[in-house]
């Protein structure tokens, strides 16, 4: 079972753009020595939707090919073309990756019907476990229980990232489902909580610079420990908000920058951190013990 902290892993790019592959196995083994469950490769926080193709597989054959089996890989392989989400799905399958995560299609607004369909073809077209991915606040698309609850029927459809924050929501997710299929958290500032009323790890955000801090709290709140879980969250919770203080994975990557793991690149149209919000993410990451 994949489940525990897994980090949405940003990909390193130079100040032009460019792909840092020094600094993507740099990232790799700070993970694997700092207690990290998963590793999802080339999600949103990785940048796919300005990755291209070959760029995109390499990153996860990459990974893959540095885990070695250690922790999991998952791909993210999600889009808003059924096609292209089944290539790529195969592509990282060919690539060794244990599992994909898809994203909701973005922009064209499917229907619920659609969406079962989308997923549910993807899932027969490629022989690998499937995480689904919703998160409306990006997409404009919202994934509903019910449509949640056919799809967790097919069997190597094995979970869902629910993003929205709403702990209703993910009830209503939990209660439909069968005790079989994974409900993890996407949003750091209430995965505890999620993942107490049953949810089996967090796809976060916040393991970018926290990973063994995340590991710890997932790990308590699984355990059902909930009051340590708790005082792992409110310790990281300046961190929590503050690498949303604009989109992600802007703040995340000029904090991993300022940690001195990786160069201040990113691709437009996301732009570099603005200088107003430096002080105070420098302030979130001394607040939560990574920066000393």
């Amino acid at each position: 079972m994949i489940a525990g902290s897994m980090v949405a892993l940003v990909t390193p790019m130079d100040a032009q753009g460019g792909l840092d592959w020094d600094s993507l196995s740099k990232l790799v083994d700070f993970h694997l020595q700092e207690g990290t469950n998963a590793i999802v490769a080339v999600g949103t926080t990785g940048e796919s939707c300005t990755l291209d193709v070959g760029e995109h597989i390499e990153v996860i054959r990459r990974v893959v090919d540095q885990v070695a089996g250690r922790i999991p890989v998952i791909a993210g392989t999600g889009g808003n073309s059924t096609r292209e989400s089944v290539e790529l799905t195969r592509a990282a399958k060919d690539v060794g990756a244990d599992a994909c995560l898809l994203v909701t299609p973005y922009y064209n607004k499917p229907t619920q019907e659609g969406l079962y369909l989308h997923f549910r073809h993807i899932a027969e077209s490629v022989a690998i476990p499937q995480i689904l991915y919703n998160v409306p606040g990006r997409t404009v698309c919202d994934m509903l229980p019910e449509t949640v609850d056919r799809l967790a029927k097919i069997d190597n459809i094995i979970g869902i990232k629910e993003a929205t924050g709403d702990l209703q929501r993910a009830q209503e997710v939990l209660d439909r489902v069968s005790k079989d299929f994974l409900v993890y958290s996407g949003d750091d500032a209430t995965a505890v909580e999620l993942m107490l009323m049953g949810g089996k790890g967090n796809i976060s955000v916040t393991a970018n610079v926290a990973p063994r801090a995340m590991s710890d709290m997932c790990a308590a709140a699984m355990r059902g420990e909930a009051a340590i879980a708790r005082a792992i969250n409110d310790r990281l919770m300046p961190l929590h908000k503050s690498l949303f203080i604009e989109s992600n994975p802007i703040p995340v990557k000029w904090a991993l920058h300022e940690m001195g793991l990786m160069p201040d690149g990113i691709r437009l149209p996301l732009t570099w951190l603005s200088p107003r919000c430096h002080e105070p993410l420098r302030q979130a990451l001394r607040q939560s013990g990574v920066l000393v």
